[in-house]
């Protein structure tokens, strides 16, 4: 179905009794005010027409306009059940008086299925997942390819580049990997439950998307994160884990080298116990989820 198609839109509304809000950071203005707008107008289509609705696994914020924090208060105000995987959304529902669960995101509970050939690849191997953002310059990209470089003939890794969404993440491998002095191998994976996998078979997860970090860190993968993002950040404090925000990264290639290298040598995973944790508390969007749908 085209998302962006009325009739389409009302015709499915029509035909369902529940609209689940599935999880992502959609509710935030950092970038435009028409994001938020859109998605909060689909859920408060669904609630016009009498529709259950459910926020799943929501990220909010930043909200930095008054209108986009108003529409978000009404729409969260009229869903019957309303989970959340951070702090910093939770902090918005908790200052609007809306009732809400938190737990971690349910990636970290999402079961990871094996890749065909995986296993032939060079090892040991490190992970790298960039993604395009307006901080990270053509100049600066350039830094770190040249950082890379230096980091692969250090440690001998065989270097996977891994673009989580083709359309966007692609090119920025595809810019890299003609630099690269050793082994290296793009992995174009469509599959969210391969693409978690893939971080099984590696020493190290240097990265800056959201589920990138937390892919690695479910698989007991060392983590390297470039944070474009408050989700990210907070991700950061909440696993201790080592990085730099994108306007922090370091002018010079060969202090983001060294500082690789130190992270891949004598760097740790989370432990066992804390990723059972995780997975655990991230079952509870499940939960969430059923209670809500049962009563239907």
């Amino acid at each position: 179905m085209n998302r962006k198609d009325p009739h389409a839109l009302l015709q499915a509304f029509r035909q369902s009794q529940v609209f689940i809000w599935g999880g992502g950071t959609l509710i935030q203005d950092a970038t435009s005010a028409v994001s938020p707008l859109y998605y909060t107008g689909l859920m408060k289509l669904a609630q016009i027409l009498g529709l259950k609705t459910i926020a799943w696994a929501q990220g909010i914020g930043p909200l930095q306009r008054p209108l986009t924090r108003w529409v978000a208060r009404q729409t969260f105000a009229g869903c019957a059940a309303v989970s959340v995987r951070d702090r910093g959304s939770a902090k918005y529902l908790a200052d609007w008086g809306i009732p809400f669960t938190l737990a971690p995101d349910p990636v970290w509970a999402m079961d990871s299925k094996p890749i065909s050939g995986f296993w032939d690849l060079p090892a040991p191997r490190v992970a790298i997942n960039l993604r395009p953002h307006p901080l990270l310059t053509p100049t600066k990209l350039a830094v770190l390819t040249q950082a890379l470089i230096d980091f692969q003939k250090a440690t001998q890794t065989c270097i996977l580049l891994v673009p989580f969404q083709k359309s966007q993440d692609l090119a920025i491998a595809q810019t890299i990997q003609p630099h690269l002095p050793g082994p290296n191998q793009v992995i174009g994976l469509e599959d969210p439950q391969q693409l978690k996998r893939v971080f099984r078979g590696v020493e190290m997860a240097i990265a800056m998307r959201f589920h990138g970090l937390i892919m690695a860190a479910a698989e007991e993968c060392r983590c390297f994160a470039l944070s474009y993002d408050p989700k990210v950040s907070q991700l950061m404090q909440d696993l201790s884990l080592p990085g730099w925000e994108l306007s922090a990264i370091p002018d010079d290639p060969n202090l983001i080298s060294q500082t690789w290298i130190e992270q891949y040598a004598n760097g740790f995973p989370l432990s066992s116990d804390q990723i059972q944790f995780l997975v655990d508390r991230a079952l509870i969007h499940q939960e969430v989820l059923q209670k809500a749908l049962a009563t239907l």
